[in-house]
């Protein structure tokens, strides 16, 4: 069966549209079933280190009871503070051996493996928390937001910025109306993920199972670069800048303006590289008006196209600026601030009424036992992945594209298509969970 034909037979068998638009549902079932709050959960981890490992750190106080990793060293390091956990270095062995064992699964491995990993352990009945961004491709967001839907699960998405208090008070004061009507945000990020060639051909190091690492992707000979840092560069098993921090700075708008499926995407950049990502990209978006919202045009910028103005305003190297028509209001993952001013200079914001957070990972445990939201559950963090690797594959087929969200189909480009999904390495597949 084709790429095609499998992913337009998941979306006809199955529901879209107002199933999705609830956010932090979960079934009777799993309610039932939940553990008591004084409880503690058995969680498995997939990825020991570096991000992964401050997730770990998150979730320690529950019980760490299987720890996977590819990288042998990573994983005795994790093995020294969890003694008690069992190892595995593929966790489709892992899942499948401690599937009567284990409530919870966290996910901190490279891009390419978030769907394969998360889409196991969903199907089994596990609460997953997933690594930003939620996936590799725009079709595996779907299958993820549908299955965790369908299965009763809490999720969280690893946008840990969403728990801090900055992005709550933005969030109060765009839905407040401060700025009026908002149909303008600038979204930039000044990092690069891009460039880099094949590095040499040599042997893995003893303590990495390469094989393991490649696992969905296509297989291509170990060369210095790939791990553990620069993955990102390459198309095979990241999504450059923008899929490393688009769904940290996107977060923001999508939240204040119930944002979901934008209806066109425009990409910009130097010419595309058949294995890596751009050093430096445009994204435009264009959203429909929701309720009484106007229509929206959100544009990213990244690497070398970080502007150092926004709407004639000096901004740091990364950052959100709403524009509306009574002003404009900037912010980053710990400030913000109105323009012009001196209009705001006397402004008193309105109170609180969005909750402090527990903590991310908090959230996403007190959801594993008592089926209370979490705030970036794949029901919200599901589109806006979708959207994000959305200027990706716009930037691929140097087309404007427009975007039929609820199909998912990009109406004026087939060629979109074989970006949008994906082919799977023998043994890796997910389409079998659909």
């Amino acid at each position: 069966m084709s790429r095609s034909s499998s992913r337009r037979d998941f979306l006809r068998n199955t529901s879209t549209g107002a199933a999705l638009l609830s956010c932090g549902v979960w079934s009777s079932k799993s309610r039932a079933e939940s553990k008591s709050v004084l409880d503690k959960l058995n969680i498995a981890c997939i990825g020991t280190a570096n991000r992964a490992g401050d997730d770990i750190d998150g979730v320690k106080s529950q019980h760490i009871v299987a720890l996977c990793d590819v990288d042998r060293n990573y994983l005795a390091r994790a093995k020294s503070q969890f003694a008690q956990a069992k190892t595995y270095e593929d966790y489709r062995e892992m899942l499948d051996r401690e599937a009567d064992h284990i409530d919870a699964v966290v996910v901190g491995t490279t891009d390419h493996h978030h769907a394969p990993a998360s889409l196991r352990a969903i199907v089994a009945g596990k609460h997953v928390y997933c690594e930003k961004p939620l996936t590799h491709t725009v079709h595996e967001a779907r299958l993820i937001t549908q299955a965790a839907h369908a299965r009763g699960v809490a999720t969280q998405l690893g946008t840990q910025i969403h728990a801090q208090d900055n992005y709550r008070r933005v969030v109060e004061k765009i839905q407040s109306g401060v700025i009026g009507d908002i149909d303008e945000v600038h979204v930039w990020v000044g990092k690069g993920w891009g460039g880099g060639e094949r590095s040499e051909p040599e042997d893995p190091p003893a303590h990495l199972n390469w094989d393991l690492w490649l696992g969905p992707a296509p297989v291509r000979p170990y060369g210095k670069g790939y791990h553990p840092a620069n993955w990102r560069r390459w198309w095979d098993f990241g999504q450059g800048t923008l899929g490393d921090m688009g769904c940290h700075y996107m977060d923001l708008p999508f939240w204040a303006l119930d944002l979901r499926y934008p209806t066109h995407c425009l990409a910009e950049g130097p010419a595309v590289h058949p294995e890596t990502c751009p050093l430096g990209l445009t994204v435009k978006y264009q959203f429909p008006a929701r309720g009484a919202m106007p229509a929206l045009k959100m544009t990213w910028y990244d690497g070398d196209a970080t502007p150092k103005e926004v709407t004639g305003e000096r901004v740091p190297s990364s950052g959100v600026m709403f524009v509306g028509k009574e002003g404009k209001l900037f912010a980053d993952y710990d400030r913000h601030r109105l323009f012009p001013t001196e209009k705001f200079a006397n402004y008193k914001p309105p109170a609180p009424t969005i909750p402090t957070s527990i903590g991310h990972h908090a959230e996403w445990i007190q959801a594993c036992k008592d089926g209370s939201p979490t705030t970036c559950n794949f029901d919200y963090s599901g589109p806006l992945t979708e959207t994000v690797l959305l200027g990706n594959v716009a930037y691929r087929t140097g087309m404007a594209i427009e975007w039929d969200g609820e199909k998912m189909l990009a109406t004026n480009c087939p060629a979109a298509e074989k970006y949008i999904s994906k082919s799977y390495r023998e043994g890796w597949d997910i389409n079998q969970f659909s």
